[in-house]
Order: structure tokens, then C-alpha cells, then sequence
């Protein structure tokens, strides 16, 4: 019974292991935008930009700038998606 519990829990882990990726540029649960910026970011005050966790009503995406601001875009505003695209190219 130990060797199947241990197997179980190595297979749970290594499961975990190769999802951490994926989940790196995402915010936690907890973490949802509820408002949404309207205006444009310069792309020179960004530091980094995630996506907010699947769990969220509402898809967006959380910029952080040089300035130590977290700002909210919806997922829908072109501009902060070409973003994020472009810079998890530059990430890989």
C-alpha cells in the first residue's frame, strides 16, 4: 500500500511539475481584474504583463509598470495582447 501511495504522489508531482510553465505568466485566483484601463500603456513603461487566472470572470490582462503600478486591459484590447505575445517571444 506504500509503494502505491508513493507512486501516486510522484505522479501527482511530476503532473505539477510540467504545468508550472504554462502557469508562470498568469496571475493567482485570487488575483482578477474587476476594472478596466481604457488608455494605451508606452510600451517603455512596461515591465511585465500576465494573464489573469481562467478561474476569472472576465479575461485580462494585469501590466506592470516601471512605475510600480498593476494596471488591468481587458483581454479583448488589441495593443495589450500584441504585447503579451511579443514578449513571451522575448521570454522563450
Amino acid at each position: 500500500m506504500k509503494t502505491v501511495s508513493a507512486a501516486l504522489l510522484l505522479l501527482v508531482s511530476i503532473c505539477c511539475c510540467a504545468a508550472m510553465p504554462r502557469a508562470l505568466n498568469q496571475i493567482s485566483p485570487g488575483s482578477c481584474c474587476f476594472k478596466f484601463f481604457t488608455g494605451r500603456v508606452p510600451l517603455k513603461q512596461i515591465v511585465s504583463i500576465a494573464e489573469t487566472h481562467s478561474s476569472c470572470q472576465e479575461r485580462g490582462l494585469v501590466i506592470s509598470t516601471a512605475g510600480g503600478k498593476e494596471i488591468c486591459v481587458s483581454h479583448h484590447v488589441v495593443w495589450a495582447r500584441d504585447t503579451f505575445k511579443n514578449l513571451q517571444v522575448l521570454q522563450d
